[in-house]
């Protein structure tokens, strides 16, 4: 094979990690005798001839990844931000996370900071449209993926999740049991929202009779999802949703404790609740909340994989890789309608 072989392409040959390559290049002592023999092999079988950019986002003078997050107090982007973290100290690198909250001034305010502080490369999900930045960024020699979102290609890598996909599994779940009046709780302006509703939608158009009610709320927090319920338990019986797709767990966990506290509504017998993310606290709730699983820990890890990737091929190739979301099943659907 020719030197344009990259390290992704040695790690595959020798059926080991992205990581376990990087140490027996630069850490050998971390790597057994038996894997470190197994991946000179196959470097020496690939031709594989390591760059100095990729060497520098490995080992070189600047060992910092800029990760900007859209909140970092959701367990979701947490969670992310670990596995990237996990996976950049494999590579000698760390991760300095800011946290955009949804403010596209402020989203700015860190993609320059990052750029001053000459970063290695950077992880963004974005809040909007950032290929004029993401240009300038490539200019100047500073690669960027973007987490949670899939990007074009011909810019820049990505890792994300099919959010659309996630949505139809909520709903299709829901209708599933026999649930026709549905309601979907969330922030429709958020690109990730958006999608989640769609499928949503999609598969209430499957159903006939089958209905979708969007409720838009103040954000993407407990409290709001606290204010969404409040508003459920004050309308009469018949006129309640009976199920709700809330488009993250955050929210999910709010309705539930407006419904739970004021005793007015059983879950599932009167409104089945299904969120999204599946963080930690779903399985813990009052009511053990079903939901719809991303993968985290694959999201983040992924996110330093790609940037690696940038680094050997020197920005000239990207890639998008994409995660199907899982649903998973628990109290808040298990009932059938009354």
């Amino acid at each position: 094979m020719s030197q344009t072989a990259s390290i992704k392409d040695v790690a595959t040959h020798a059926q080991v990690a992205v990581g376990t390559v990087s140490n027996v290049l630069n850490y050998p002592d971390r790597v057994s005798q038996r894997t470190k023999e197994r991946v000179l092999k196959s470097i020496a079988e690939l031709g594989f001839v390591r760059n100095d950019a990729a060497r520098q986002l490995r080992a070189g003078q600047s060992r910092t990844i800029g990760l900007i997050v859209l909140d970092v107090g959701n367990p979701f982007f947490s969670s992310v931000a670990r596995a990237a973290e996990d996976a950049a100290t494999a590579l000698g690198s760390v991760v300095l996370v800011g946290d955009s909250g949804q403010d596209s001034s402020r989203e700015a305010h860190y993609m320059d900071l990052f750029q001053e502080q000459r970063v290695q490369g950077l992880l963004i999900s974005p809040v909007g449209d950032v290929r004029e930045r993401i240009d300038t960024l490539r200019e100047r020699g500073v690669p960027t993926v973007l987490v949670d979102e899939l990007a074009d290609t011909d810019r820049c890598s990505s890792v994300s999740v099919d959010d659309q996909e996630g949505g139809y599994l909520a709903a299709k779940h829901l209708l599933e049991l026999g649930r026709r009046r549905l309601a979907f709780v969330g922030t429709p302006s958020i690109r990730q929202v958006a999608s989640r509703l769609k499928g949503a939608q999609r598969a209430v158009a499957e159903v006939p009779g089958a209905s979708v009610e969007v409720l838009d709320s103040a954000g993407q927090t407990v409290l709001a999802g606290r204010q969404v319920g409040n508003g459920l338990v004050e309308r009469a019986p018949e006129l309640r949703p009976e199920a709700v797709f809330c488009s993250n767990d955050l929210l999910a966990l709010g309705v539930m404790q407006s419904l739970t506290m004021l005793r007015t509504v059983k879950i599932p017998e009167d409104i089945a609740l299904i969120g999204y993310d599946d963080i930690d606290f779903a399985v813990s709730a009052v009511v053990p909340l079903s939901s719809i699983r991303q993968p985290t820990e694959a999201l983040g890890r992924t996110a330093i994989e790609l940037l690696a990737e940038e680094q050997d091929n020197g920005g000239t190739k990207h890639r998008a890789v994409v995660f199907t979301p899982e649903l998973v099943v628990r109290q808040s659907t298990a009932g059938s309608p009354n």
